[in-house]
């Protein structure tokens, strides 16, 4: 049973700099993709960055290119995502995800069936 913990979440100011991490319990299987999604409050959960486990392609949604770098770790099995610039927009539950589908896009992460899922971290961004 693969489990995925996340960690690095808090509170900041806008303009800072936080890193999440993920780190599966357990070594994951490729081809294999990972992302982050973000829940903002009253809003639906949607993707902002995707991995290729195998390839290191990487996609983000529009709003963050420039400031979130998503990437892997695979001695410590572990995705992180970056995110600087933050700004209040940005405050959400972020999860992390893995799915066995072998992702390249955007749009592939967005449509992917994930397995496993993080716990969440709130992130919240003050102005």
């Amino acid at each position: 049973q693969v489990q995925l913990v996340e960690s690095g979440g808090g509170l900041v100011q806008a303009g800072g700099s936080l890193r999440l991490s993920c780190a599966a319990s357990e070594r994951t299987l490729s081809p294999y993709s990972m992302a982050w999604f973000r829940q903002p409050p009253g809003k639906e959960r949607d993707v902002v960055a995707g991995i290729n486990w195998s390839s290191g392609i990487t996609d983000y949604a529009e709003s963050v290119k420039g400031r979130f770098t998503i990437s892997r770790d695979n001695a410590k099995n572990t995705v992180y995502l970056q995110m600087n610039s933050l700004k209040p927009e940005d405050t959400a539950v972020y999860y992390c995800a893995a799915s066995t589908w072998y992702c390249a896009g955007y749009g592939c992460y967005q449509r992917a069936k994930y397995n496993y899922w993080g716990q969440g971290a709130q992130v919240t961004v003050s102005s």
